[in-house]
């Protein structure tokens, strides 16, 4: 049994980055004036308040910067998808975001190893989660 990851329901403002997301784009925010990018999208930019900070495609590459390896859930129907990794992932743009390390369970990781992005479907939405740059080259899970 697969569980449905829960996706929020998007208001006018996350719109555009659900969107991106369903058609496989990463979206982050950078601020036209102080020129630093920022994630969770937000309407001001967090740096120097400067309104309206403009939607950039992330190059979907970064680190590991934190995890932990996930073994109980509280809700029974989330059980079939554990263990699972949630992570913390630094972008080569600088900002960081929790997601799921896919395909890294039975690994021993490490922070600092290089991650890149990998949406995960689920339905009509895709969820931003990231994988081992290892995993795509044949390295070891």
């Amino acid at each position: 049994m697969t569980v449905d990851l829960r996706v929020p329901w998007p208001d006018d403002f996350a719109k555009r980055y659900w969107s991106a997301a369903a058609d496989g784009v990463l979206l982050i925010q950078r601020c036209a004036r102080c020129g630093l990018h920022q994630f969770y999208p937000r309407a001001h930019c967090v740096h120097c308040l400067a309104a309206d900070p403009e939607w950039i495609e992330a190059r979907g590459r970064g680190t590991l910067f934190a995890f932990t390896v996930v073994h109980r859930v509280p809700n029974p129907d989330a059980a079939p998808e554990t263990p699972y990794v949630f992570a913390v992932v630094e972008l080569e743009e600088g900002v960081r975001m929790t997601c799921n390390l896919l395909g890294a369970e039975d690994r021993e990781l490490r922070c600092g190893e290089p991650v890149r992005l990998s949406m995960r479907r689920q339905g009509d939405w895709a969820l931003p989660c990231f994988e081992l740059e290892s995993s795509s080259q044949g390295g070891s899970r």
